[in-house]
């Protein structure tokens, strides 16, 4: 087997390759070009051990690294000031440090926040110290600012004071389409795949199920979280992983470790969730478990009758194969976790707000999680110190009305004056000197028409290299339109980017439509319609809008408009030279030579550059090739004929011509890091 062909076998490079094996006792040679079929079918066995050695080796050397970078910022006394909130770009600027290397360690503590999100200050702190900086809090004269990160402790210790035994939450995760959303439709026995558009789950769903134990025949509730696997919901994801008690990855035993299945492992390990992996699709044909457990393994989830820790369990959610065992798996995992999940179900109620949207026959309205105490019918609506109205109605999963909502109760509200926030901390206990909402302001800070801030900050230099195709974007709830516009930010390069000039929730209106008439935008809307008057304003004004009920249909969509916004790539191919022995025959800007191909070929058509004693002094093209007085397509190498060239420039004998061929082919956007 040739060098070359192992190498590309294995997606290596033919000299990385050769430098790597005498490590491992494959010692080929550092020249070699062939290898025995023998070796190669041995090397290609160890390839999987030996990745995975030099992979562990360079995140050594990468922690080695950044140890070493922080051990000299720790020894110089770099200081930092963070204010109380701060977008990414604004912290990477300020520790001086790459934005995909800042968003990086974002991750590994869990906090998953596009460049210009904003994160509080305890999170910057802690990120900024675990780097080595010193952190000094921003002075401010202004103590009346609520602190999400306060509200968000208060919950946590109060989940840690609790006493009683409430239902575990289960947050079902993985990648797209390895059937998530079909457990559930198996646990629960009802049909949720088929209300969601192409199959794909769009908005993080909960729901409750009675679990039966089947020793005791004791019943018990559990709570699931089921959170969207497409990556352009990786926020709602994130945030479905801290409202847990266990986690269930799904990997289907086909399809294998993919890398949303990888970031929902980074999810689990960053919020500490005991974890518990579903192989699904094991009645496929292409099935390979031993391979899904090997991958597995390779980050970190060891099965536990593989001597590891990780309980995994093989089903099958389309024929309801091995779901109890699932559900048994999960409830012994909840017993060994018995004393974190706990509340106290007498005080008042405190959750967290999982999905908010504008109903147009309801008004505003939230899925809380109740995450401790009981919350009641006319309890108020108490989120960041402010009473966002109070509680109306509750309905349950089912859409049954409730008149009361214990610890894990999965709930969907009626009653906020104003949508709250995917990720709000709703707590009741709260009430006492909360003043009430400032409508005006929060109505304006989520409105389509009023919210004109860029998807990308950027310089008069970057202004002035970039083409920006501006967007207005309407969704129905808050968490997708989050998740698009965070979906938008990856869609840039060094010559093209995204503008969102207005976004919001509900239908399209008039003052949508005026917006993005003025800027010349396009509007995107994801699961919303438009009312009759911007219908007529978009025709009348000829506005686009893009409609569709799948969010990265609408992502594609954007993607094809930016690459044809980007310049296409010239292609040039380098055929052959011509030396000039007699002229013939001038006009003006054409001339009749005649020569002899000395290398490559001539091409009727072709371009040339002149080059007169060694140096380029002008360009033309070739119109015409002769031999004999009979017409070529084209003239090999030693062919001696005539030439008919087109160009301002008088060529005289000895000249040299060299021809090539430039191709425009259309680019595909590289997305920047």
């Amino acid at each position: 087997m040739n060098v070359s062909e192992l190498a590309r076998k294995l997606r290596v490079h033919p000299k990385k390759m050769l430098e790597i094996l005498p490590e491992f006792g494959f010692d080929i040679g550092a020249r070699a070009v062939k290898v025995d079929d023998r070796v190669a079918d041995q090397i290609m066995k160890a390839w999987r051990r030996i990745k995975f050695v030099l992979e562990e080796r360079e995140i050594k050397e990468k922690e080695k690294q950044k140890e070493l970078e922080k051990q000299q910022r720790q020894e110089s006394g770099a200081e930092i000031v963070v204010p109380q909130y701060i977008t990414v770009r604004e912290f990477a600027d300020l520790l001086q440090m790459p934005i995909n290397k800042l968003m990086l360690e974002l991750m590994k503590n869990g906090i998953l926040a596009a460049q210009n999100e904003k994160i509080d200050r305890d999170s910057a702190t802690i990120i900024a110290q675990e780097l080595g900086f010193n952190v000094r809090a921003e002075e401010k004269s202004d103590n009346h600012v609520a602190n999400d990160s306060v509200h968000t402790a208060d919950l946590e210790t109060a989940l840690k004071e609790g006493s009683v035994p409430r239902p575990p939450v289960v947050v079902v995760m993985g990648h797209v389409d390895h059937g998530k959303t079909k457990l559930l439709d198996a646990i629960r026995n009802t049909d949720v795949v088929a209300g969601e558009a192409g199959g794909i789950t769009q908005h993080i769903g909960a729901y409750q199920v009675i679990w039966t134990n089947p020793k005791t025949k004791e019943q018990m509730p559990l709570t699931f979280i089921d959170t969207p696997g497409h990556e352009a919901f990786t926020v709602m994801r994130s945030r479905g992983a801290k409202v847990a008690d266990i986690a269930i990855l799904v990997v289907a035993a086909d399809d294998g470790v993919k890398p949303q299945t990888i970031e929902a492992i980074n999810i689990i390990k960053a919020a500490k969730l005991p974890v518990v992996v579903a192989i699904n699709k094991i009645d496929r044909e292409g099935a390979d478990l031993k391979r899904t457990r090997n991958d597995l393994s390779l980050h970190g989830l060891v099965a536990d009758d593989w001597g590891g820790e990780t309980p995994v369990v093989e089903i099958s959610a389309k024929y309801n194969t091995n779901i109890d065992k699932l559900l048994d798996t999960v409830m012994l995992v909840a017993d060994m976790n018995a004393t974190a999940i706990c509340a106290e179900p007498d005080r008042a109620a405190a959750g967290t707000v999982i999905d908010a949207r504008v109903d147009k026959g309801q008004g505003p309205v939230a899925t809380v999680l109740v995450q401790t105490g009981t919350l009641k019918i006319n309890d108020p609506l108490v989120i960041n110190g402010e009473i966002y109205g109070k509680v109306r109605a509750m309905k349950n999963y089912r859409g049954e009305n409730i008149l009361t909502a214990p610890p894990s109760t999965p709930i969907r509200i009626l009653g906020f004056k104003v949508a709250p926030q995917v990720g709000d901390v709703l707590d009741v206990g709260k009430s006492v000197g909360a003043s009430e909402v400032n409508l005006r302001a929060k109505r304006s800070a989520q409105s389509g028409a009023e919210q004109r801030a860029p998807v990308a900050t950027e310089d008069d230099d970057d202004e002035n290299k970039h083409q920006w195709y501006n967007v207005v974007v309407k969704a129905d709830v808050l968490g997708s339109l989050e998740a698009f516009i965070a979906s938008l930010e990856k869609l840039k390069n060094d010559e093209v980017g995204v503008k969102v000039v207005g976004k919001g929730l509900g239908n399209l209106t008039a003052d949508d439509v005026e917006l993005a008439k003025a800027t010349g935008a396009t509007i995107y809307a994801f699961n919303v319609n438009a009312s009759t008057l911007a219908i007529q304003m978009m025709e009348a004004g000829g506005v686009t809008m893009e409609k569709d009920k799948i969010i990265y249909n609408l992502l594609d969509h954007v993607k094809k408009k930016l690459e044809k916004m980007l310049n296409p790539e010239l292609v040039t191919t380098e055929l052959g030279n011509f030396k000039v022995v007699a002229t013939f025959r001038t006009e003006h800007n054409l001339m009749i030579v005649g020569g002899r191909v000395e290398t490559g070929k001539l091409v009727r058509g072709c371009l040339v550059r002149v080059k007169r004693d060694a140096e380029v002094i002008g360009k033309g093209k070739l119109i015409k090739l002769q031999v004999a007085k009979q017409d070529m397509n084209e003239l090999p190498a030693g062919t001696e004929g005539g030439i008919q060239f087109e160009g301002k420039l008088r060529l005289e004998v000895g000249d040299v011509l060299e021809a090539y061929q430039e191709v425009k082919k259309d680019k595909k956007l590289v997305l920047s890091s």
